[in-house]
């Protein structure tokens, strides 16, 4: 499971949620570096979510191979209703009791007309489990979002995550889940051994 590159809203700290930002310039080099990484690899499946910062991240990762529409949607970050293109600054000022709440215990549900938590888990569950199922043997890549990967981590561990995010995800990092013999477990978590420090950003969801 990959992250996307670096987006133009990622490095403005603006929550994007299902909004649709591209790749910022620095977003392209991340993912031209994972990329090489990646080179040569035999892939039995390529997913990616339908928004422009993953999908630019998945064409620049392999260009010419086929990538499968029957996830993209479902693939997509969390919907997060009102607070969607704001920063947290501006979300602290003009939803101060939701924003006090969030702080306090991180919940998807308190996001005003958002997706919220159990929607959230159950749209990216069902995703993943049609994507193992469909490929029982060989390496799939799945190009998507921050709380997509925390919600399939969370999973695996057997945990809701409900908008905790005990895992760092950066961006165009690698989060790798093995499923062998009928078990499924976290083989990496967040590798960015492919990154040149001066790339690697602390950015936020989505």
């Amino acid at each position: 499971m990959i992250r996307h590159g670096q987006s133009t809203w990622n490095q403005e700290h603006r929550i994007q949620g299902q909004l649709d930002p591209p790749l910022s310039p620095e977003g392209r080099r991340q993912a031209e570096l994972l990329a090489r990484r990646l080179a040569g690899r035999t892939l039995a499946g390529f997913y990616t979510s339908d928004l422009k910062r993953a999908f630019e991240t998945a064409e620049i990762l392999a260009p010419s191979v086929r990538m499968r529409p029957e996830a993209a949607s479902s693939l997509r970050e969390i919907f997060l209703g009102e607070w969607e293109g704001l920063t947290t600054e501006e979300i602290a000022v003009r939803y101060p009791e939701e924003w006090s709440r969030w702080v306090e215990e991180p919940d998807w549900d308190a996001v005003p007309g958002g997706e919220g938590a159990e929607q959230f888990d159950a749209r990216v569950g069902a995703a993943l489990e049609a994507i193992l199922a469909g490929h029982p043997q060989g390496d799939v890549l799945v190009v998507t979002h921050g709380g997509v990967i925390q919600i399939a981590l969370h999973r695996v561990v057997g945990r809701p995550s409900h908008g905790l995010f005990p895992f760092k995800i950066q961006n165009a990092s690698i989060s790798l889940i093995e499923k062998r013999d009928g078990r499924t477990v976290i083989a990496g978590v967040n590798d960015i051994a492919h990154l040149e420090a001066a790339l690697v950003t602390d950015v936020g969801p989505g």
